[in-house]
């Protein structure tokens, strides 16, 4: 955050009325920002200054550095000021900008880019001409100083107008060549393999994890693994190795300093190879896939540890995540007290002082404090070893140990509790939300927990009476102001959420609204003609760039979402325009799917389903016998299969789940698998094939 103590005084610009906490982090900032609005592109045209673009969000380390030495600084901003026309986004809001730019940095400084994103552009198209990240104030890192910069850009482009025109020309081209040619025909299953075969080339077999640091989560490519498992097993030839990968490396998430060892929640990534020491910002959309990711862990293994970090991630999130009114906040920031993971880090010589002599030597070999420093001379949890190798040393039983960790992480919680908590953005995104809507429904049925199912309805709920208007999707809420028209992983991942909640309870208005988000997704931001869904509604501000972007980022890439979910939703429904908008997309995306596989784990899991369509079961009953059968049909792991129990009395289904009628007496089950059914079953016997 900002540092209260900067030697100005308080400079008010445009910032401070948005709903964006990151935006507002720079309201008194001696800049004369502006949000991204008409108003100043319009100002930047009138008085032919070109644009400074930076695009950050509230929880980013660098951007507060950034901030810190320039944004406050009055000289700086005096440049700025005199130079330019100051534009400040946050990439959690407007997401299409980022993803535009973050781009257009990539073919300019032949790099990948990241936050803060500092862009220029010329004003009269909002074209880039010059990109980069962080700059620091002085010359070093071999980065000039900011004002520096600044001065060149400026002169630049006075004086290299005719040179900067013929590279946004190019530039333009570039960003139109990235779109690739959509094949005639959907691919087969090469794709699949060639995943698995390019994660097994990268996975690090002592560690965890695929390639070096840093490391993220990346649970799409888990999930891709676990789903192959599960379908070789179902052939009789399990894939063991991939099953090792994945529950190996989520093992190592678990145990390691990347998971807060004492609350639950997941950090966003790992520095170093050991998944040991995390940049400490907790973001709401790693949290949802990685409680879903444990909660299948589970199902898969039966091992405890994997049970027990997703009710602590759940908890975590109810807890620290979630409003009164119900929709999830978005992230924590990485630093406190104006040093990152200051809030977590830990000295030897309190945690000696707050527990008990038998407590200690049980945590000790735990979390390695018998070990050198893991952080900047103090200790950050990271499981060293698990709690039964040192039961076992120790010669306590199982219920000994669990008491003493227990015991332990309280004490330590309690004295966490009253450190300088992180800061929180508390604006509530469609898009994230609806990841930990997923993630607490697959929670409440894996687990068996229903204050998770309570708490995915009131996220749900929340965003039914707050962002959804009219029949449209807004992207972002905060301080009682809704407004942004939603992108494609809102509606997409929305959708996906609605599908996982209708498999843990019947409720006729979500089937209702997972049908009109299909209908916006097809009317919005589906192209007939290529294929593929655009990022950014046809109704959308007109922007450099339409993107349809294709592989797995931070989130689940929104077209293999959306083939993933129209497909499940065409084939319960028998809505052939959901299913053939599915195959479009994966022949538009037949190319990359085949060049770099592992990069669309999300489009990989729909091409699955598109060779093997879903098997769904449909059970119509009254309690208890409805939850009865909905309980056995649920038994393990089945990425496959989808689930709805409806109650007898529910009246008027629509589409083909309107011939799926209750039967004379007692409960009755329907199988598809595509378009093929088998006879009703009416007894649980024949259902679970007992």
């Amino acid at each position: 955050m900002t540092d209260a103590t900067a030697p100005h005084e308080p400079h008010g610009n445009r910032l401070a009325e948005t709903t964006s906490p990151y935006l507002q982090q720079h309201a008194t900032n001696p800049v004369d920002w502006w949000p991204w609005c008409e108003e100043a592109l319009d100002l930047a045209r009138e008085q032919d200054k070109p644009i400074l673009l930076s695009i950050g969000y509230s929880a980013c380390h660098w951007c507060h550095v950034m901030a810190h030495e320039s944004f406050e600084d009055p000289d700086t901003a005096a440049v700025m000021n005199r130079l330019f026309v100051n534009i400040k986004v946050d990439r959690e809001e407007r997401p299409d900008l980022d993803r535009i730019y973050q781009t257009a940095h990539q073919l300019l400084a032949r790099r990948p880019g990241g936050w803060p994103l500092t862009v220029f552009l010329t004003p009269e198209d909002q074209k880039p001409f010059f990109a980069g990240t962080y700059f620091p104030k002085a010359q070093r890192h071999g980065l000039p100083a900011f004002t520096q910069l600044l001065a060149s850009i400026e002169r630049a482009y006075r004086e290299q107008g005719d040179a900067i025109r013929q590279q946004n020309d190019s530039l333009m081209e570039a960003l139109a060549s990235l779109e690739p040619e959509a094949d005639a025909t959907v691919p087969d299953t090469g794709p699949l393999e060639g995943a698995r075969r390019q994660l097994a080339a990268g996975f690090d077999a002592e560690r965890g994890g695929f390639g070096s640091a840093p490391k993220f989560p990346h649970p799409t490519n888990l999930e891709l693994l676990f789903r192959h498992w599960a379908a070789t097993a179902a052939d009789d030839q399990p894939d063991a190795q991939a099953l090792h990968m994945a529950r190996f490396t989520l093992e190592r998430m678990v145990r390691g300093g990347m998971n807060d060892q004492l609350a639950g929640g997941f950090c966003r990534y790992s520095v170093d190879d050991h998944w040991m020491i995390p940049h400490f910002e907790k973001m709401l959309y790693d949290n949802g896939p990685l409680l879903a990711l444990c909660c299948d862990a589970w199902q898969i293994t039966g091992e405890r540890v994997f049970r027990d970090a997703a009710a602590a991630t759940a908890d975590w999130a109810m807890a620290e995540m979630q409003s009164p009114d119900g929709g999830y906040y978005s992230s924590l920031d990485a630093d406190s007290e104006g040093e990152e993971g200051r809030f977590y880090v830990w000295d030897k010589d309190e945690i000696a002082a707050l527990l008990e002599p038998d407590e200690l030597a049980f945590m000790t070999p735990v979390f390695g404090l018998d070990r050198p420093p893991s952080f900047e001379g103090r200790w950050h949890l990271h499981q060293y070893r698990t709690p039964e190798e040192v039961a076992a040393a120790q010669g306590l039983d199982v219920a000994e140990a669990g008491d003493l960790l227990a015991s332990a992480k309280a004490k330590l919680l309690a004295a966490r509790a009253e450190r300088v908590r992180p800061d929180r953005d508390d604006k509530v995104l469609t898009s994230w939300n609806a990841l930990m809507i997923k993630g607490m429904a697959r929670a409440a049925r894996t687990l068996d927990r229903p204050d998770l199912l309570d708490s995915a309805d009131r996220a749900l709920d929340f965003i039914h009476t707050r962002l959804w208007r009219d029949g449209r999707l807004l992207a972002t809420y905060k301080d009682g102001k809704a407004h942004l028209n939603a992108y494609l992983d809102d509606h997409a991942l929305l959708l996906d959420a609605l599908l996982e909640l209708l498999q843990v309870r019947w409720r006729r208005t979500d089937l209702d609204w997972a049908v009109a988000l299909a209908e916006l997704l097809l009317a919005q931001f589906f192209d007939a003609e290529q294929g593929a869904f655009f990022f950014t509604a046809a109704d959308h501000e007109a922007l450099i760039s339409r993107p349809k972007p294709l592989g797995d980022e931070s989130i689940p890439s929104g077209n293999g979402v959306a083939a993933h979910a129209l497909q499940r939703l065409g084939h319960l429904l028998g809505e052939l325009r959901y299913l053939d908008a599915a195959a479009a997309t994966l022949r538009f995306a037949a190319e990359p799917m085949r060049r770099v596989p592992y990069a669309h784990a999300t489009l990989l899991a729909a091409l699955d389903e598109y060779h093997t369509p879903p098997e769904t079961v449909v059970i119509r009953a009254e309690p208890p016998a409805l939850g009865s059968w909905q309980a056995a049909a649920q038994q393990g792991y089945q990425p496959r299969r989808l689930v709805l129990a409806i109650p007898s009395t529910a009246p008027s289904l629509p589409g083909s789940l309107g011939a799926m009628v209750p039967g004379q007496t007692g409960g009755v089950a329907y199988r598809c698998r595509g378009t093929h059914c088998e006879p009703p079953m009416t007894s649980l016997a024949a259902l679970t094939g007992a």
